[in-house]
C-alpha cells in the first residue's frame, strides 16, 4: 500500500512529461493551407471519396486504386488543389496495395506530422497547399531515400507527361 501514491505521482508525471512532448511536435507541424475552403465548398468540389480521404483522413482499400499499377510519364497532383505532389520518376512498384513514391516532387508540397491512431504510431502525409490527407510515409522503401510514401489513389489526379 506504500507504494500506491509514490507509483502514481510517477505515472502522473510520465504523462504529463510526455503530453508536453507531443504538444511541442503539434506545434512544429501547426498548419495554415494557402487554400482555405468551408467543409461544404469541399463537398461540393470532391467525389465523395475524395472528401473521405483528403477531408476525413480516410483510405481506400488497399489495390483498389486507380494509381496502384499506374506508370506512365507525368506528375500526381493533390486531388484537392492540384498542387504537384509526385512525379512517375519517383514512383515504384511497392506491393503494398497503393501508389508509392519514394520522393516528394518539392520538399515544401508536404506536411508531415506524427498519427497515432488506429493503435500505430505512423507519419501521416498532408499536402501542404490544401491541408488534404494524402496517406502515410514510412522508412521502409526499396530505393537510396529509405522511404516509402504510401498515398491514396483518390487523394490525386495525374496529368500525363509531354
Amino acid at each position: 500500500m506504500k507504494w500506491i501514491l509514490p507509483l502514481a505521482l510517477l505515472s502522473l508525471s510520465l504523462s504529463s512529461s510526455c503530453q508536453g512532448q507531443s504538444d511541442e511536435n503539434k506545434k512544429k507541424t501547426v498548419m495554415k493551407p494557402k487554400v482555405q475552403k468551408s467543409d461544404a465548398e469541399w463537398k461540393q468540389e470532391l467525389s465523395q471519396e475524395e472528401y473521405h480521404i483528403l477531408r476525413q483522413a480516410g483510405t481506400e482499400r488497399p489495390g483498389t486504386g486507380q494509381y496502384y499499377m499506374h506508370f506512365e510519364d507525368g506528375a500526381y497532383r493533390c486531388a484537392g488543389c492540384q498542387a504537384v505532389l509526385f512525379t512517375n520518376e519517383q514512383k515504384f512498384k511497392s506491393h503494398c496495395g497503393w501508389p508509392s513514391f519514394d520522393n516528394v516532387a518539392d520538399n515544401e508540397a508536404i506536411i508531415q506530422r506524427e498519427d497515432r491512431s488506429m493503435g500505430m504510431v505512423r507519419t501521416e502525409v498532408l499536402c501542404a497547399n490544401c491541408g488534404g490527407h494524402l496517406g502515410h510515409v514510412f522508412e521502409d522503401g526499396p530505393t537510396e531515400t529509405g522511404l516509402r510514401y504510401c498515398i491514396n489513389s483518390a487523394a490525386l489526379d495525374f496529368e500525363p507527361g509531354k
